[in-house]
């Protein structure tokens, strides 16, 4: 557990990646950071993480090459998670926030894809150098094209160059990019906010835009309406539903309760 550290604070978990010298993930790691956020997930007490790098150098340069070179096989066992424990957690429905402190390339990259929100700092480069090893950028493949101008996202792909943490917040792909030394400040400040917010209404937003990710606008909407999403259900059979528009009408900042 020493390559991956965690802080708690209230409904807030903070997920490092610290396996110096560049925070690579191998099987191992990956299995750990899986066991970490299905926890995250599986917590009622808990409602965002935050997720970022050790050191000030990487946040994380994806697989490790050094690793797969002593054996880890590229199709392994990555844990319940998929490679980074996050990207293919399935009912992950709580907010995840990126902050990233460095150099995140490859799997890396593909790993703060899978956050909710992205800060990054001012130094922070990017890449999908996958190309230039002979192998395939899957789940950026998957993920870019879809975040950011098609042309764009196949130039990154196709070339592998690298790009600043300005190119990134110009394509959207950042949300905003910080002085290093106020980045985590300012990701515990967002943290905040959203943990005091509504949690089942988070858990909505994150299962309809998966679930409409693919869909027709129609049959999206009708799956809300007909209450066919178990967080949708959920949420409109909650006292937190009730809450809200109690303290409308009484004027007053609501008290929600997850239930």
């Amino acid at each position: 557990m020493d390559v991956v550290k965690t802080r708690r604070e209230g409904a807030i978990l903070e997920v490092t990646l610290d396996r110096p010298k560049a925070n690579a993930i191998n099987l191992v790691t990956s299995r750990i950071m899986g066991e970490v956020f299905a926890g995250f997930r599986d917590d009622p007490e808990l409602r965002v993480a935050i997720l970022t790098g050790g050191g000030s150098k990487f946040f994380c340069p994806g697989w490790d090459l050094k690793a797969a070179a002593d054996g880890d096989a590229v199709d392994g066992d990555y844990g319940v998670g998929g490679f980074g424990g996050l990207q293919e957690l399935r009912g992950m429905n709580k907010p995840v926030i990126a902050a990233i402190n460095g150099i995140a390339c490859g799997g890396g990259l593909e790993l703060a894809l899978s956050a909710d929100m992205i800060l990054a700092a001012d130094h922070a480069t990017f890449a999908l150098p996958e190309i230039r090893s002979g192998t395939v950028a899957d789940a950026a493949s998957v993920k870019l094209p879809k975040r950011i101008p098609y042309h764009i996202a196949m130039e990154l792909l196709l070339t592998g160059r690298w790009f600043d943490a300005e190119e990134a917040h110009r394509w959207g792909l950042v949300n905003e990019i910080l002085p290093a030394d106020q980045l985590m400040d300012r990701a515990w400040e967002l943290a905040r906010l959203l943990a005091s917010g509504p949690p089942l209404v988070y858990a909505a937003i994150k299962e309809i835009v998966r679930d409409a990710e693919d869909a027709k606008f129609q049959d999206a909407m009708n799956r809300i309406t007909r209450r066919q999403l178990a967080s949708v259900d959920t949420l409109y059979a909650s006292e937190d539903q009730l809450e809200g528009a109690r303290a409308f009408a009484e004027k007053r900042d609501p008290v929600w309760k997850g239930k």
